[in-house]
């Protein structure tokens, strides 16, 4: 039995922040500059109130609308880093939310930009092992909640957002082969380090300054953009041609490279190591930014509107933990 993914929907929260809005903000820097070099005119961020599950939830309603029947699902998936509580999983809540089968599996899982091709391939081990049929993956994340105000590199980058995929049974196998990369030593290079069990979450943390203008507390995300693109250089255009050698597919034979869209700068640079043209490379973040880990499903929906045939793709996540992923499938029509 084959696993195949059949439709994606996703959402994002209606309040837009374009280079125009941030511009006010931090008026001494030129946002005409990033906007060239990291590709990024456009970021959504949540209201106060509102939370990643109440995207998650549109984002699967959306599916429901559009024809796909809740009660065939038997399998949700759920990542995030955005959780509604420290427990109980939000899966549990998201699958009496939309009403879901009480029958199905339901769990958290707690990755960032490599989540969703984890995603994929649990998905697809399910369905390979008869433990499921029709897998409901939804990711959805709210990183503006974790970012300091005066944080100007990091409210440029990130936006948020939830998608949902469903990934089912098929005669064909258009879901190959995944591999699998981690660091833990690189764990503190994007990190909120107060406000789990290690370290409390602290009112009265102090003010820090990093990089050039950028302000943040242990309550709020650190990145640390240098060792982050290093990583990045150094790891994934190697880790490429490994996914392609697992699937036995040379490189010539896959339609379209579609990466975690992290920002447009790092993207081409990887594009050009591995020695791919510009029209087999996606890159979708100009309406958006770096949703973490829905930046790959999202960047299908939209790549998939131009389908006209059976296309091979190569998906591949990377960042936070340190953590990356990647592997290959196969979409048959639009999504």
């Amino acid at each position: 039995m084959g696993a195949e993914i059949t439709a994606i929907e996703y959402h994002y929260p209606e309040k837009a922040i374009t280079n125009v809005d941030l511009a006010k903000e931090f008026p001494d820097y030129d946002f005409s500059k990033f906007e060239k070099k990291v590709g990024i005119k456009t970021r959504y961020v949540v209201n106060e109130d509102e939370t990643a599950l109440d995207l998650a939830c549109k984002a699967v309603n959306k599916l429901f609308d559009n024809g796909i029947d809740k009660s065939k699902i038997d399998y949700l998936l759920y990542c995030t880093q955005s959780p509604e509580y420290i427990l109980p999983t939000t899966a549990c809540i998201l699958q009496d939310r939309v009403g879901l089968n009480k029958t199905i599996g339901a769990f958290d899982f707690n990755l960032g930009c490599s989540g969703y091709t984890y995603g994929l391939s649990f998905a697809k081990a399910l369905i390979n092992s008869n433990q499921a049929k029709k897998v409901l993956l939804v990711t959805a994340e709210t990183y503006s909640k974790f970012i300091h105000e005066k944080d100007r590199t990091n409210r440029s980058i990130f936006g948020d957002a939830a998608t949902a995929t469903i990934i089912e049974a098929s005669d064909q196998e258009c879901v190959g082969d995944f591999l699998f990369g981690t660091d833990g030593n690189g764990h503190d290079k994007l990190i909120v380090k107060n406000g789990g069990s290690k370290n409390k979450y602290n009112a009265n943390c102090a003010v820090k300054d990093y990089g050039t203008g950028n302000q943040y507390t242990d309550n709020h995300i650190y990145m640390n953009g240098p060792e982050i693109f290093n990583f990045t250089a150094g790891q994934i255009p190697k880790f490429t041609k490994e996914v392609l050698l697992k699937n036995n597919i040379e490189k010539e034979y896959i339609d379209q490279f579609v990466f975690h869209q992290a920002n447009a700068y790092m993207l081409n640079f990887m594009r050009k190591r591995i020695k791919v043209e510009p029209d087999k490379f996606y890159i979708n973040l100009e309406n958006g930014g770096n949703t973490v880990s829905n930046t790959i499903p999202i960047a299908l929906k939209n790549y998939s509107q131009n389908i006209t045939k059976q296309e091979s793709i190569i998906v591949l996540g990377f960042g936070v933990g340190l953590s990356w992923s990647g592997g290959l499938i196969k979409l048959n029509n639009k999504l």
